[in-house]
């Protein structure tokens, strides 16, 4: 199984801060996963629409402005990063998981992305709004995320071209890993932390798990 840093190394480090994701490429993780906002016509990497879960702040990503977020404590004394400040910290040490939030994403992350030559096979864009994906130039590799039970994971992952369904812990299936398999799509699943949840994917032959402890299962296929 691949693993993907969720948020970096977000079970020991701030999430989506440039220090986790330091640690996760520290650990030796081969890609990592971040959320992005744009802001100002910067591509910000936070998770959450609203400021209060991760930063000492107040309202909303989308009603803030940039030097306001840039102002705050995402913890340990770290600033919300930009996308292209977290291009400079990995310099292709590890592949990028860019999973686009919020209006405009798309088309920014596009534009930096041709701008930045960043080669293809180190980053895959992903998203729950499928249409934002749908945005993107298709020679970058695509992944649809689902949360929800459906019977179109394959279905609507091959109408994007993309790479890969990429799956709660929860909906994974035996059933849907075959599937996907022989329809030539990857699955990779979220969040997956703990030994029995590992050890399960792994028995279903899942392609990759993000993990917010991506030691732990570089440990696991260490003992492979």
């Amino acid at each position: 199984m691949i693993c993907f840093g969720h948020r970096g190394a977000s079970g020991y480090e701030p999430e989506n801060t440039l220090r986790s994701f330091k640690r996760a490429i520290d650990f030796g993780c081969p890609w990592i996963e971040l959320d992005v906002y744009l802001v100002d016509d910067h591509i910000v990497v936070i998770h959450d629409e609203d400021l209060s879960r991760t930063l000492n702040g107040t309202g909303r990503v989308s009603t803030s402005n940039f030097s306001y977020l840039r102002s705050l404590d995402a913890g340990k004394g770290e600033q919300i990063p930009t996308l292209e400040e977290v291009f400079t910290l990995v310099d292709h040490q590890c592949g990028i998981n860019i999973e686009l939030k919020g209006p405009g994403t798309a088309a920014a992350v596009g534009k930096l992305l041709a701008s930045t030559r960043y080669p293809k096979d180190e980053i895959l864009i992903s998203s729950f709004d499928h249409h934002k994906v749908a945005l993107m130039d298709p020679d970058w590799n695509r992944a649809a995320l689902f949360e929800k039970a459906s019977s179109e994971y394959v279905d609507r992952a091959l109408a994007l071209h993309a790479v890969s369904i990429n799956l709660d812990r929860h909906l994974v299936t035996e059933a849907v890993v075959v599937k996907a398999h022989r329809a030539g799509l990857k699955v990779y699943v979220f969040t997956v932390n703990t030994k029995a949840d590992l050890q399960h994917m792994d028995a279903l032959a899942v392609d990759g798990v993000f993990s917010d402890f991506p030691d732990r299962v570089l440990a696991m296929q260490d003992k492979h």
